[in-house]
């Protein structure tokens, strides 16, 4: 499979004539990752019913709570992790362009087309919409039920959500150029980010990634950085220190072979990245560990 495809989740829908699908996603381990960084066309609406996690998108992290709604527009880079133990969220996809009429008409013209074309970005985390939380528990609700005419009901309540996150929560209106040039560097980059995921353990120069994307060093580095707001450096240590505290709480390997085996050769080193990043020395997180 190409990497592109791999960085790139498919999305196909189930029923090609029913734009929305359901997936009901649990996690048991604190640190675990609930989803490495990927990106896609669709519009995916997380809703967490238990546990709490953290979401980065395109660089922005936050932290999701019981009742809280996630919502990853089009090519939004992004990823989850564990940090409660138990977690369970549900994510809803859906394609937008399935929700148009077949000829134009207000609605689509002016809400569903900018959608499409993601002139129309909304806000990620949304942690206190009462309505917005209701309309997504009827479509939970529906989609368990499967009751004569609950399609009907689902695509109902899909346009009263994307009502209210027109009304509350549009985050900013992104012109078509810009976002093409973001998609178009997404696919790029995503082999370089799949390399990253697969090679963490080895030397990640910026020469070697650079090569790799066919670009000069210092415009690679900027493209990077633009996509991921991060240094080729913070995001691979990001990386390799999520890797090392999942390490940390969920097997018995010491700190000098958790450290070895995040890609950190150099245990002082591998200690001060690690608190840099989590506020926190790693000894700390096994001496919690042991007092839960």
């Amino acid at each position: 499979m190409h990497r592109d495809a791999a960085l790139r989740e498919p999305m196909d829908m189930p029923d090609p004539q029913f734009p929305l699908k359901l997936h009901y996603c649990e996690s048991t381990e604190k640190g675990q990752i609930l989803f490495h960084p990927h990106f896609h066309e669709h519009m995916e609406i997380l809703y967490f019913a238990k546990g709490e996690a953290i979401i980065e998108c395109n660089s922005e992290q936050t932290r999701a709570k019981e009742g809280d709604l996630i919502v990853l527009n089009s090519n939004d880079l992004h990823h989850g992790i564990n940090v409660s133990g138990h977690v369970l969220y549900n994510a809803l996809i859906t394609d937008l362009s399935l929700l148009q009429s077949p000829s134009p008409d207000a609605v689509g013209t002016k809400f569903i087309t900018p959608m499409t074309q993601n002139n129309v970005m909304f806000k990620n985390h949304i942690p206190d919409d009462s309505e917005l939380r209701t309309a997504f528990e009827q479509i939970l609700q529906e989609f368990q039920r499967k009751e004569l005419g609950y399609e009907m009901a689902i695509k109902s309540c899909m346009y009263r959500m994307l009502t209210l996150l027109f009304r509350r929560h549009i985050a900013e209106y992104m012109p078509s150029a810009e976002y093409n040039s973001r998609t178009k560097n997404l696919t790029r980059f995503a082999p370089i980010f799949k390399y990253i995921e697969e090679h963490y353990l080895e030397e990640l120069s910026v020469e070697l990634l650079a090569h790799k994307a066919g670009l000069s060093r210092f415009h690679f580095s900027r493209l990077f950085s633009e996509l991921t707001n991060k240094t080729v450096t913070e995001y691979i240590n990001q990386f390799r220190i999520n890797k090392s505290e999942y390490l940390l709480r969920n097997t018995e390997m010491t700190i000098s072979e958790v450290a070895l085996a995040s890609g950190y050769n150099d245990i002082s080193y591998f200690s001060r990245t690690f608190k840099k990043y989590k506020q926190v020395p790693p000894s700390f997180i096994r001496t919690s560990i042991k007092s839960e």
